[in-house]
């Protein structure tokens, strides 16, 4: 084809062999629409490495980033979108055509595009699960949707509850419970999220943000109790398409 341009895209992580993402832009680019771009991990053990990583690839077009440096990578970018910068994570880099480093969040439209069609009107406040960089975004998301949310952590602090705290009156309250931790993750499916699971009821939703497993010990154990159950599939693939977008205009 003729005037296609070579542009090279990857992933920023830690450990990320087992990645979405390159494979989902791999299989994308091996249409002959999408010739001439690449994707690649970038597995680096500490986020300062991203300077020498940026040095030593000066045909980098993109990055989408996951765990755990979606807080971490701001301090090296030149500019947060609106977006991002209200969340405080970044999981999409663009590098701009004067050199500089501009960062996005996608994450939190994947969730609302994926969790917008099961909401039904009994579904009023959630309950998130971690409060890493994937949690902030959906957040944001939940802030757009007009759903009330309160963070679950190990440890209590401000805004935060712990584990411990979570009980039948809980689960009356929250009607929507979303995994953000990586609890569950393969290889260790068999771990889930330190919860009273026999207070899921059908008129929860029980969304996890991992998707491999497809089916995590999380989503289960509330589907066993009749709850409405979504992993983080559609949620990658819509937050990638959205990255594309913004590497594209």
């Amino acid at each position: 084809m003729i005037g296609i341009l070579k542009r090279r895209f990857g992933l920023l992580g830690r450990n990320i062999s087992y990645s979405f993402s390159k494979g989902y832009f791999t299989e994308k680019f091996s249409d002959e629409v999408f010739a001439g771009n690449s994707y690649e991990n970038f597995d680096i053990s500490e986020i300062d490495h991203l300077t020498g990583l940026i040095k030593n690839n000066p045909d980098l077009k993109g990055l989408n980033v996951t765990i755990p440096y979606k807080e971490q990578v701001i301090p090296y970018l030149d500019k947060l979108s609106r977006k991002a910068q209200l969340i405080g994570a970044v999981n999409t880099i663009k590098f701009t055509k004067n050199g500089k480093l501009k960062g996005y969040n996608t994450d939190y439209y994947g969730f609302k595009k994926s969790l917008k069609p099961l909401l039904e009107p009994h579904h009023k406040k959630a309950l998130i699960l971690g409060t890493g960089g994937a949690s902030k975004g959906v957040a944001y998301a939940l802030e757009e949707l007009d759903i009330p949310y309160t963070f679950v952590s190990r440890e209590a602090k401000e805004n935060i509850i712990d584990y411990n705290l979570i009980n039948a009156t809980t689960f009356d309250n929250f009607q929507i419970i979303i995994n953000c931790t990586p609890v569950g993750t393969s290889p260790n499916i068999e771990a889930c999220p330190d919860l009273p699971y026999e207070f899921f009821t059908d008129r929860h939703i029980a969304y996890d943000l991992i998707y491999n497993p497809a089916e995590t010990q999380f989503l289960k154990n509330a589907k066993e109790r009749g709850a409405v159950i979504k992993n983080g599939y559609d949620m990658l693939i819509f937050q990638a398409e959205k990255a594309w977008k913004i590497w594209n205009k």
